[in-house]
């Protein structure tokens, strides 16, 4: 079902433009005073100038260094929705430049944030995501996440949220569970993701399969995979038309097929002919990942057997352009022909 996307549009009796006149002549301390006045109409004004200011990385610099930060993260729980939306505006733009993820980084600002995940305002609650999504490509910024305890929670809105807005929560999620992923598996994210790689939304599924991707690469995420049934679901995305979510699930099932009870498990789904395709297929993205998860199932006994007959297929790729496939079916090959 399509979903209505999400207006940045500001209420009817908010002029813009009267901003725009202000634009160049305010300087940045005067903007911190208006901010901090009572009056909403001047708030408001002062938020769209520093909206268009802070897409300068000149600018952000300097509202850093003038403790704007401290200001926005007070009107981020403000009663009006057009303040909240500005203000979340303004951070997410600053996000955008290096020297503003590490400011908002150092300040707290994700903490702060926390409390507009249930925000009225979908807007808000996109801006937000959006931050969060931008902190979460830096190491430390990840860890903020973590360290806030936003996990859980995020993982929760993966059920209820706009699709544009899940977009945000699963790259947010790739980041910080590339470094942590006890919180997720606590709230039951492997569930979670299982119905994703179901959703009508390419975008999703796909997104859905590298979070997977990430998790299967910590140990007991391996397990988790296993135990809540998703090779299976994941076998069947090997034959999706769309390539992301081929080479993504396939991606997921290479390293949940490190564990004895996910080879066996992918045997079961019968992945090896939807991995062969992939392999046969010189222009597919999943063809690297394919050729390994064939070689985990390869040292399987059955797995052997099956995939002797389909040799000449791994030998092809040894005339492949990438090096990484060259020595991929190099490795499949002598699995493959190994006898006990």
């Amino acid at each position: 079902m399509a979903q209505p996307r999400i207006s940045a549009y500001l209420p009817p009796d908010i002029d813009p433009t009267k901003a725009a006149l202000a634009f160049g002549r305010r300087a940045l301390p005067k903007l911190k005073e208006e901010l901090q006045c009572p009056e909403l109409l001047t708030q408001q004004r002062a938020l769209m100038a520093l909206c268009d200011l802070v897409h300068d990385p000149e600018k952000v610099y300097q509202a850093i260094a003038l403790g704007f930060l401290d200001s926005l993260k007070t009107l981020l729980v403000h009663q009006d929705q057009t303040v909240r939306q500005k203000t979340t505006e303004v951070l997410s733009v600053m996000a955008l430049h290096s020297i503003g993820r590490e400011g908002l980084i150092r300040s707290g600002v994700v903490s702060a944030l926390a409390g507009l995940l249930d925000d009225p305002v979908d807007i808000c609650r996109k801006n937000t995501h959006q931050i969060f999504d931008m902190l979460a490509k830096l190491p430390q910024g990840a860890g903020g996440v973590l360290q806030a305890g936003l996990i859980p929670p995020l993982v929760l809105k993966l059920k209820t949220e706009l699709d544009e807005i899940q977009e945000l929560i699963l790259d947010t999620l790739c980041n910080c569970l590339r470094v942590e992923v006890s919180d997720a598996l606590a709230a039951g994210a492997v569930t979670v993701l299982k119905e994703k790689l179901s959703h009508p939304s390419t975008a999703i599924k796909s997104k859905a399969a590298w979070v997977l991707l990430e998790i299967s690469s910590h140990a007991e995420g391996k397990i988790a995979v296993c135990k809540e049934e998703v090779i299976p679901v994941l076998v069947s995305l090997l034959e999706d038309t769309q390539p992301e979510v081929q080479a993504n699930s396939t991606g997921a099932l290479m390293f949940a097929l490190i564990t004895p009870q996910g080879r066996s498990s992918a045997m079961g789904a019968e992945a090896i002919p939807p991995l062969l395709t992939l392999v046969a297929e010189e222009t597919s993205k999943a063809r690297l990942n394919a050729i390994k998860t064939l070689t985990l199932l390869a040292e399987l006994p059955q797995g052997r057997q099956e995939l002797l007959g389909h040799r000449d297929t791994f030998q092809r790729c040894l005339l492949d352009p990438s090096e990484a496939v060259q020595r991929a079916a190099e490795i499949a090959i002598t699995v493959i022909d190994w006898k006990p």
